[in-house]
């Protein structure tokens, strides 16, 4: 990695790569699947995240030891060690902090959340957290300054002041709450909102987010979009430089997009060719070029080009997931494509064309 490559992928997060970097990281499809790493994962793939470096990548899952983590070099490396003590239960969902200095998975039993101090490989846990119940979506802000989580418990959205671990602030619930069971969370790319993927309508929750120490937290809840996702919202992403917002969601046609400027604008038309099931993790590329969806049937996973509008569909890979896609996520540096599903070998990554 050049050095400057190597300052922005430590030091920036997505909304705030200059474009002549961000269009070093395009995805345009879909290249020869890398090989599986040599220790798979344990179980159901859930979730999915590269570190900001480009240099880690971890997949959450159902069996122990619920999360694992790889160097990653076009290519997996020698699994890491087991982090001690290992999450409690079934790992759905994954994050590393922006400064790479922190990762946090999203499990069952408590304490439902578990964050190590990371530096190639897992350090110690941080102790405290939140408490809403199996965590189901774990996020940074921008500045790793806070740490937001979803899951099957009121209030469903919990966010914590995070400064190299949880430090005991929690930030007043929003006013409003999602309606139920949250199942993915995303702060835009500057922090300053936030977005719950829930399962009874509006489906789809934001709030404007500050966090200051003192006042900060979650403003009044955004307006409702005008037109609705049509059912459970599974995985929300915003664009990386905060223009448009995307859900993935159990009714057809399985992903929804829309303008964002403080508020949800008139939905996107759909794709011409729509993602062949319940879509479950969705993402936008680094450069925003394209955006992926993960979902329930063959071939698991969809992308399209993205230009604030849907483009014509990217071939399929020649290698297809082994099953249901779970969570997606793209490298920073490179625009390569994770996608963490159900069946061995439970992960699978391509570099993009």
């Amino acid at each position: 990695m050049s050095p400057l490559r190597s300052t922005f992928a430590s030091a920036s997060y997505r909304g705030y790569l200059p474009s002549f970097y961000a269009s070093l990281t395009n995805f345009n499809g879909f290249g020869t699947k890398y090989s599986n790493p040599a220790t798979l994962p344990a179980g159901d793939g859930n979730g999915i995240a590269f570190s900001p470096s480009g240099t880690d990548i971890a997949v959450a899952h159902s069996t122990t030891p619920y999360i694992s983590a790889y160097p990653w070099s076009s290519g997996f490396g020698t699994k890491y060690t087991n982090p001690t003590p290992l999450p409690g239960g079934n790992g759905s969902s994954v994050a590393f902090s922006p400064s790479d200095n922190y990762i946090a998975v999203g499990h069952s039993n408590p304490t439902y959340v578990s964050a190590y101090s990371w530096s190639s490989g897992f350090g110690t846990r941080s102790l405290g957290g939140p408490n809403v119940g199996d965590l189901n979506g774990v996020t940074f802000n921008s500045g790793a300054s806070v740490f937001a989580a979803v899951g099957s418990l009121t209030p469903y959205i919990t966010a914590l002041r995070f400064n190299n671990g949880f430090i005991g602030g929690t930030y007043s619930v929003p006013s409003t709450l999602p309606t139920a069971r949250g199942n993915g969370v995303a702060f835009s790319s500057n922090g300053a909102d936030i977005a719950v993927a829930h399962n009874t309508t509006p489906y789809i929750s934001a709030y404007p987010f500050t966090s200051l120490s003192i006042g900060g937290g979650f403003g009044t809840k955004y307006a409702n979009p005008a037109t609705l996702p049509p059912g459970t919202c599974n995985g929300v992403a915003f664009s990386s430089v905060t223009e448009s917002i995307a859900v993935a969601h159990n009714s057809s046609p399985y992903m929804s997009a829309y303008p964002w400027s403080s508020g949800f604008g008139t939905k996107y038309a759909n794709p011409a060719t729509l993602p062949a099931n319940i879509g479950n993790g969705i993402a936008f590329s680094p450069s925003n070029n394209s955006v992926a969806v993960a979902h329930n049937s063959t071939p698991y996973i969809s992308v399209y080009p993205w230009t604030r509008t849907f483009g014509t569909k990217y071939a399929n890979p020649a290698t297809v997931p082994a099953s249901t896609g779970s969570g997606v996520a793209f490298n920073l540096n490179t625009g390569a494509i994770g996608i963490a599903h159900t069946n061995t070998p439970y992960v699978s990554v391509y570099p993009s064309t």
